[in-house]
């Protein structure tokens, strides 16, 4: 069985709780998201490595990759353009 990267998450504002479902880019993790409610930039929480993985309902792609690379031995997000 393959197991799918799901390119789309829906990002919510922790302040105003405004929900949108965004696309991912697929090669690196995003930093930063204008909130299209109340304007706020979010940035991810400590720990995480995008605002995807902070914010919304999936996981970015590299970390997706990285839960299926956990589960024999390997894991975290290995993306070149990530930190």
């Amino acid at each position: 069985m393959t197991l799918r990267v799901t390119g789309e998450s829906a990002i919510t504002c922790p302040l105003c709780g405004t929900s949108k479902t965004q696309m991912m880019p697929t090669d690196a993790c995003q930093f930063f998201y204008d909130c299209t409610g109340c304007g706020t930039l979010l940035r991810p929480k400590p720990g995480d490595c995008c605002v995807f993985c902070s914010f919304g309902t999936v996981p970015c792609p590299p970390i997706q990759e990285a839960g299926r690379k956990a589960a024999v031995g390997g894991g975290g997000c290995h993306s070149p353009n990530c930190s």
